[in-house]
């Protein structure tokens, strides 16, 4: 197996919302089946899979405990949790590998240029700022 493939679900290649998704599609729940399970709204599950919002200590502990992975693996990707799925094929046969492995990649360079523009926007409003005082 190579790395990538061992570390789908890992700090690098995936954010706290793919690994919560990828948890509860494992274990068969819809979003609607865990968030009545912990007690939110749709809607709260659906912010967290999107990486708009995490939850708070206790529900984080508790959907660890209904999804059968670690808090640190679901924080991180480290620790107990999942194995990278192993069908990557389409159902006509042909390798999807490349187009994941163009996806993540994507993403992580979408991540790191989203890191990128907070970071000049912050020099920005502090260089804004300075000139107002």
């Amino acid at each position: 197996m190579s790395e990538a493939e061992d570390d789908w679900f890992g700090p690098e290649a995936a954010t706290f919302g793919d690994r919560v998704a990828g948890a509860r599609e494992a274990a068969g729940m819809s979003q609607a089946q865990l968030a009545r399970r912990l007690g939110v709204r749709h809607g709260t599950i659906r912010s967290w899979e999107e990486d708009l919002s995490e939850p708070r200590a206790n529900k984080l502990s508790m959907m660890a405990g209904l999804l059968n992975v670690s808090i640190m693996w679901l924080l991180t990707g480290e620790g107990d949790g999942m194995t990278a799925p192993a069908d990557e094929l389409a159902e006509d046969g042909r390798d999807l590998r490349p187009l994941v492995a163009e996806m993540r990649a994507l993403q992580t360079e979408m991540r790191a240029m989203a890191e990128r523009a907070a970071r000049l926007e912050k020099k920005l409003r502090a260089l804004m700022e300075r000139e107002r005082t």
